[in-house]
């Protein structure tokens, strides 16, 4: 008998992929979704019920810039309603006094803010546009209003020697968290890995820096590492294990495991619009492809390490080897890793790309090359 499957406890509610910013390591899918096929807010209010019902108590409001949805304060009551704690994800451009009062008068609980470097000219250089500005303004309105403040860094080779100004940015604008994420190469990401890999310097002295700031920031500021695993020989557990504790539901109602599932052909992701959420995270194929261990090839079947790292990211797999269902070449004892090891001493990084609208064709070329 097939043992029951635990609810999950976070949904990931990606309003749009519509976004102001054009960040190099936007992990987002090379197709975007059309701001016409996203989900209408009543459909929404009904996924959040769904949700609540199934078991999750947490939802992120997300995107792309989810500020550039007309009705995200009804979105985020329809959430409250159903009993979630909401945080909203955004870059902050579009954050206004008057825009944070209808979403705080809808019963948003949090904020998380994403910065891209703590010297405005540098910031807007790697987001694409002038928003840094916009980003301290919204900061402060959160402050005013009393929510909780979180900044996300996607940290990578052009901003990692930044890493204590971003620090001491984050205790100027009064955050309680900072997370300093080092990218995960994914979508447009995966297409700039080269131009974004750090150096094994800079993710040393960096490492050494998150420690000191840590103990001197203790019960101030929660700083929380992404340790890249590029270099680390141990891959992640692949969020907690494949559909085992979130879901994230795409702008047109496609539902995944995690946002970068996206990117896997043949894996027929369900959609919300058409289909329960229980269903879907309990029954469908999608979400049962690499639950357990059954699926596992060598030399992760034998692994004693099988139960805590579920053989690595899939995604990672597919993105690195072209097989989903792949031992993660982060691992040490992938027989890719060495390859892997190889794109980690980048001779001459290329520049940065900024993602911009580009042909189906032309994405598929940039994808191909990413392969081991």
């Amino acid at each position: 008998m097939t043992a029951p499957v635990p609810p999950p406890w976070a949904l990931l509610a990606e309003l749009t992929h519509a976004c102001p910013l054009h960040c190099a390591y936007c992990s987002n899918p090379l197709e975007l979704t059309r701001r016409s096929r996203e989900l209408t807010a009543g459909q929404w209010a009904d996924l959040f019920h769904q949700a609540a019902r199934l078991g999750v108590l947490h939802t992120h409001l997300s995107g792309g810039e989810p500020l550039l949805r007309k009705d995200l304060e009804q979105i985020t009551r329809s959430a409250v309603e159903a009993g979630l704690y909401t945080q909203l994800v955004t870059s902050g451009a579009g954050l206004s006094a008057e825009r944070l009062d209808a979403l705080v008068d809808a019963g948003l609980h949090s904020v998380q803010l994403s910065v891209q470097h703590a010297d405005p000219r540098r910031s807007d250089e790697l987001a694409g546009h002038p928003a840094f500005a916009a980003k301290r303004q919204a900061a402060a309105l959160v402050g005013e209003r009393g929510l909780p403040l979180g900044i996300n860094v996607v940290l990578h080779r052009h901003n990692l020697d930044a890493l204590e100004a971003l620090i001491e940015l984050a205790v100027a604008w009064k955050a309680d968290r900072i997370e300093l994420a080092n990218t995960q190469f994914y979508g447009w990401g995966l297409l700039n890995r080269a131009a974004l890999m750090p150096s094994r310097e800079q993710l040393a002295a960096a490492g050494e820096q998150v420690e000191a700031w840590r103990e001197r920031l203790r019960g101030t500021l929660d700083i929380t590492w992404v340790v890249p695993d590029y270099f680390s020989g141990t891959p992640k557990p692949c969020m907690g294990g494949w559909g085992a504790v979130s879901l994230t539901v795409a702008p047109d109602g496609t539902t995944l495991p995690c946002p970068a599932a996206a990117a896997l052909t043949g894996l027929d992701a369900p959609n919300a619009a058409d289909r329960p959420l229980r269903w879907i995270w309990e029954e469908s194929p999608a979400f049962n492809a690499y639950r357990g261990t059954d699926w596992m090839p060598d030399p992760c079947r034998g692994c004693a390490r099988r139960t805590e790292d579920f053989g690595g990211c899939r995604c990672q797999a597919f993105a690195l080897t072209g097989d989903a269902a792949r031992t993660d070449p982060a691992c040490s004892l992938s027989p890719d890793h060495d390859a892997l090891i190889a794109l980690t001493h980048p001779t001459a990084p290329p520049a940065l790309i900024p993602r911009r609208p580009t042909t189906p064709a032309r994405l598929r070329e940039h994808t191909d090359r990413q392969v081991l």
